[in-house]
């Protein structure tokens, strides 16, 4: 194992919703540099709370998230490190919110400091690296499901992170664009955490999987 500290760090995290079910129960997880993992269980399991919790969105009731070495208590803990986070949503159109692609793919640079036109520049390349160029001036509520997961995933990496956080990023793709996805996915040599349940996306893209089942994280491989 790296003896640099982990990227991102649960200890003895506890969680519980409102109706009093577990989503961590003194869980313990590490990500290190280079690691790509998945993360799965069954529905319900509490796989999406998990990365809200390493997000700052849903605070814990007792343990410690550390992000690139750093503890984590507070919003303004969390903001440091988000924009080095890369979070695709389980659903792209809850990350997608402009009229057009490049103005989607352009406001997590934006929102960085970069000018217009370096946030322009930026996201193009993003979307040349994807095959994506093509959707530039595209009506975002047009896209197809396929499309709209790509340009989520472009509008995450135009902000330049430093792992990639996947929440069942393959969801109701046909055979063409998941296999397309699983390319884009194997070129990045971003660490990455993935979620999902299509056991053919992990088998491709991670060396290590985990078991999210009783509020707890188990080796599966």
């Amino acid at each position: 194992m790296s003896s640099s500290p982990p990227i991102i760090e649960l200890k003895d995290v506890s969680y519980q919703h409102a109706d009093g079910s577990v989503t961590a129960d003194k869980l313990n997880f590490s990500l290190f540099s280079g690691q790509k993992v998945a993360i799965s269980g069954k529905n319900g399991s509490g796989k999406s709370t998990l990365l809200a919790i390493i997000m700052g969105l849903r605070k814990i009731i007792s343990g410690e998230v550390l992000l690139f070495g750093h503890s984590c208590r507070t919003e303004a803990d969390f903001s440091r490190f988000r924009t080095r986070i890369g979070l695709v949503f389980q659903d792209p159109d809850d990350q997608l919110f402009c009229p057009t692609v490049i103005e989607d793919v352009c406001f997590g640079p934006l929102n960085q400091g970069l000018t217009r036109t370096e946030a322009i520049v930026t996201s193009r390349e993003i979307l040349k690296q994807l095959n994506a160029s093509h959707l530039e001036n595209k009506i975002t509520y047009q896209l197809s499901g396929g499309q709209k997961r790509i340009v989520a995933l472009a509008s995450v990496l135009a902000m330049k992170p430093e792992v990639l956080i996947l929440d069942e990023p393959s969801n109701d793709l046909d055979l063409d664009n998941a296999d397309r996805l699983i390319s884009i996915l194997k070129e990045l040599s971003l660490p990455m955490i993935l979620v999902s349940h299509d056991a053919d996306i992990r088998a491709h893209l991670v060396e290590k999987e985990y078991l999210l089942e009783d509020g707890v994280i188990r080796n599966k491989s």
